[in-house]
């Protein structure tokens, strides 16, 4: 059996244990099952909605993590995010691995805990107990892969402060250094896309990527895809 026809089979294999999860929890449970081998339409699955996902759909920044890390991935459990319709999401993220250890794809549980929370925080003033300060980070999730790198290039811009002509060099580094982090660059187009956010060539995003992984490499190195002329793998 070849890699790919294996692969096939664990997403199979898997789709049912995602209506069961979805089944035991309840109207506040999703689970997703994403194949990242076309990670512009990467859910393949969808049992219950949580988040608004849909077959066909894009993956989230989560994902686009998962896909920056490559085989180094793991899981990643009970974490606390918000939706952008302002829902508390409690979710975790499973790796999927082919038998040379190779992560292809994901089981995504998402729980929305907004009332629950709600509950809490009541009962909390009620006794007097402090809410806790920390807020879960706004992530966002869509169908459209073009959204979430729009929302992922904002919140890097965010915290530069600053336009892209007032960056200096290091700063410019530094904001193509975090967008791939997060996976961006893994995306067919996302060059393209991140350029004319930015108003500059294709040229120069490109350059300014080649140097930011050429700057990683010395300080962390990391395995890494370079991209293609469309911005995907090559």
């Amino acid at each position: 059996m070849g890699l790919d026809a294996e692969r096939d089979a664990i997403i199979a294999a898997v789709g049912p244990v995602a209506d069961g999860i979805a089944a035991t929890f309840g109207p506040v449970c999703e689970v997703v099952l994403h194949d990242y081998r076309r990670p512009e339409e990467s859910v393949v699955a969808v049992a219950g909605s949580v988040t608004g996902r849909a077959v066909g759909g894009a993956m989230s920044e989560i994902g686009m993590r998962i896909l920056a890390r490559g085989d180094e991935a793991g899981d990643d459990l009970n974490y606390l995010t918000r939706t952008g319709t302002g829902k508390l999401v409690k979710s975790s993220t499973m790796v999927l691995r082919d038998s040379t250890g190779a992560v292809f794809g994901a089981l995504c549980v998402n729980l929305d805990v907004t009332a629950v929370t709600e509950a809490h925080t009541l009962l909390g003033a009620l006794a007097g107990l402090a809410r806790d300060p920390d807020e879960p980070p706004v992530t966002t999730f869509g169908n459209d892969i073009d959204s979430v790198v729009e929302a992922i290039l904002d919140a890097q811009q965010l915290r530069q402060d600053l336009t892209w002509a007032t960056l200096d060099r290091e700063q410019r580094l530094g904001l193509f250094r975090g967008l791939d982090e997060r996976g961006v660059f893994a995306v067919r187009r996302a060059v393209e896309q991140v350029a004319a956010r930015l108003g500059i060539s294709r040229a120069s995003a490109y350059s300014y990527l080649a140097q930011a992984r050429a700057t990683t490499a010395r300080t962390a190195p990391i395995a890494r895809t370079a991209p293609t002329s469309d911005g995907g793998h090559a």
